[in-house]
């Protein structure tokens, strides 16, 4: 078994114990610099280009729904439109 179906069938093994569906509520307060970091980071992990052999094998609704929530951390803390405005000067 090579690298990357191993990381494959870890992922999927982790994602299919009992439970692992199940919603879970969090309180989260945060400040805005780090609401700005982390939305960015959630974007970078799940990224095709920019992941590691476990986060390629990511279900496709997991990345839908991390999309989901990093636009939903942005603009809960009012950072949506700063977001886009640093994403147009940063991108090559």
């Amino acid at each position: 078994m090579n690298e990357k179906e191993l990381g494959a069938v870890l992922l999927d093994t982790v994602l299919s114990t009992p439970g692992m569906n199940e919603l879970v509520k969090i309180d989260l307060k945060i400040s805005r610099k780090n609401a700005l970091l982390l939305g960015n980071l959630i974007d970078k992990g799940i990224d095709a280009k920019n992941s590691t052999i476990l986060l390629e094998n990511i279900p496709p609704d997991a990345v839908e729904h991390l999309s989901s929530l990093s636009a939903e951390i942005l603009q809960k803390s009012g950072l949506a439109d700063l977001n886009e405005k640093l994403r147009s000067l940063t991108t090559k």
